[in-house]
């Protein structure tokens, strides 16, 4: 079955819940210790019983695997790591028959050093292809061109001894940087898409996308003041000392996601979610996905911080929505580059804390994106520097460990060799504390933070108020977040309970808790108010002319 086959909503992606799979550590069925696709097909069922609408596959293409697949030396190609084409297609096509649709990473910004078009690119500055990548001379001193940072560390610039030139690699040194002012490169990189389009994918995460195109080769300004969380760089990496002017964000990048939009248009029913890391980041999901006619959706590092507290939530909430006009977000609190939220948000081992969080992301504005394991409420992996193989906490060692315990491998049977993952020693370890959250176990207990999920995404497909209604944040009330969803004639009021202690708080006459909602969806509406009890939610149907004054 063809995506174009599966039918309904031609705008499924908006309000759509999206799971990311990243298969190295999905499950392993060769036993080689790494998963792969066959993987993903055997445990497809799983991912259909959360209820979500489609799938993320995080990078399976061809790689010398520096960064994990993240750098492509063949983009139409499956890594035998991984498995083959003919594997993808079956994926495919496994996915629409349960409903699924399929989305894929595409890292366009950068390759391989290893792709071909690196290796010719870099063998003089007169082939057919010496400017498919950013190379500049070096200043009169043989310093860099400009003084920009790679987010991994170090200069932004790397020397190359046979063009005697630079060359850009806003990542690893073995990632450089596509040159997207040159056309060739453009429609290269769009057949690329197209490829992948014709295999019957739904749409396409895009890795930093707002890094496809530089600007002038001027050296970015300092950064008045240092902060975590811009694009989830550390403030001991000297990427965060600096104001981003001239290496991404770029207004060329708009003209390209035109094209890519156009290209997606042609085929109905296909998304693009963004990736964007900038020192405005909401400013930039705006832009992107405003019109109709760049990207359909980004998502931004604006809720994937260590703050939880209501009021550092509601700001980048609040802001997108008077900045968003017609655009559309997704929200994420989870993904493989960052501390696992039940840790971040100090949350492990707490049922009712990520209950309430999952209620926070699920009942937002915008489209969602669950990161495998947080329906499990899998915690922040503890590993030792020789268990590392993330090149970022290798190089930032001891005061960042890097992206590896997030990445450990899903816990599928307790009692099972390595959880269930792998009859083999995995490329990640198996954390001990995570046999006790493994799948078997949640799945034979209805109290569990799984079923949890699965009642609540099922509740939330019969209320289009949430999925797609408009949204109201009302002034927080301490520890109180208090929003209001409309759709049509339906108005729902949501309140969220981020502290230990109950709260009660006035109510509009008429309100009423669904019936239909989860029993774990605790807040009680009476008559004229609201009790909520710690870490308590609240879900109720109101009269649309019903003053609520919490």
């Amino acid at each position: 079955m063809s995506p174009r086959q599966l039918g309904g909503d031609p705008d499924w992606w908006r309000g759509a819940v999206i799971y990311q799979v990243y298969p190295r550590s999905f499950q392993d069925t060769n036993g080689d210790g790494i998963g792969d696709l066959q993987g993903v097909i055997e445990r497809l069922d799983y991912i259909a019983s959360l209820g979500v609408d489609a799938i993320w596959l995080s990078p399976f293409f061809t790689s010398p695997m520096k960064d994990f697949g993240y750098d492509v030396s063949d983009y139409r190609g499956v890594d035998p790591t991984f498995g083959t084409l003919e594997d993808f297609d079956r994926l495919v096509e496994a996915a629409h028959a349960r409903g699924l649709r399929v989305t894929i990473d595409q890292v366009l910004s950068h390759s391989s050093d290893q792709h071909p078009w690196f290796a010719e690119s870099h063998s003089s500055r007169d082939n057919p292809k010496a400017d498919w990548y950013v190379w500049a001379d070096a200043r009169p001193d043989g310093a860099p061109p400009t003084n920009w940072q790679a987010i991994f560390g170090g200069s932004a610039w790397q020397w190359d001894t046979r063009r005697c030139q630079y060359y850009l690699h806003n990542f690893l040194v073995e990632q450089p940087d596509l040159n997207f002012r040159n056309p060739a490169v453009v429609e290269a990189i769009l057949g690329e898409v197209r490829f992948w389009l014709d295999r019957g994918v739904d749409g396409f995460r895009l890795d930093a996308v707002n890094f496809c195109t530089h600007g002038e080769l001027k050296d970015n300004p300092p950064r008045e003041e240092i902060v975590e969380g811009f694009i989830g760089v550390r403030p001991d990496n000297p990427y965060a000392f600096q104001r981003h002017l001239y290496d991404k964000t770029q207004p060329e990048n708009l003209a390209f996601l035109e094209r890519l939009r156009a290209l997606l248009d042609e085929y109905p029913g296909t998304t693009t979610i963004g990736e964007v890391g900038d020192d405005d980041s909401l400013g930039v999901m705006a832009e992107y996905t405003r019109g109709g006619k760049r990207l359909h959706m980004c998502y931004s590092f604006n809720l994937l911080t260590d703050k939880a507290a209501p009021a550092d939530l509601l700001a980048p909430l609040t802001e997108m929505e008077a900045r968003i006009g017609d655009g559309w977000p997704c929200w994420a609190v989870g993904n493989h580059d960052i501390t696992r939220v039940a840790t971040r948000w100090n949350a492990e081992g707490h049922p009712a804390r990520l209950r309430l969080y999952l209620a926070f992301l699920l009942t937002q504005r915008g489209s969602v994106c669950l990161y495998q394991g947080e329906e499990l409420g899998l915690s922040e992996a503890e590993l030792a520097f020789e268990q590392l193989v993330d090149p970022a906490g290798i190089t930032f060692w001891p005061s960042y460990k890097g992206r590896d315990g997030c990445r450990t491998p899903l816990p599928w049977v307790a009692e099972a060799p390595h959880g269930g993952f792998s009859t083999t020693v995995p490329w990640l370890p198996v954390p001990e504390a995570h046999l006790a959250l493994a799948v078997d176990r949640q799945e034979r207990d209805p109290e569990s933070l799984l079923h949890a999920y699965r009642e609540f995404l099922a509740f939330r497909r019969t209320q289009p108020a949430l999925v797609k209604g408009d949204i109201r944040y009302l002034p927080p009330q301490g520890d109180v977040i208090c929003l209001e969803r409309r759709h049509g004639d339906e108005r729902l009021l949501v309140a969220l309970n981020f502290a230990d202690a109950p709260h009660r708080l006035a109510a509009p006459d008429g309100a009423e808790g669904l019936a239909e909602a989860p029993a774990w969806i605790n807040g009680r509406w009476l008559d004229g108010r609201l009790e909520l009890p710690a870490f308590g939610i609240a879900i109720a149907r109101c009269p649309t002319d019903a003053p609520w004054r919490p």
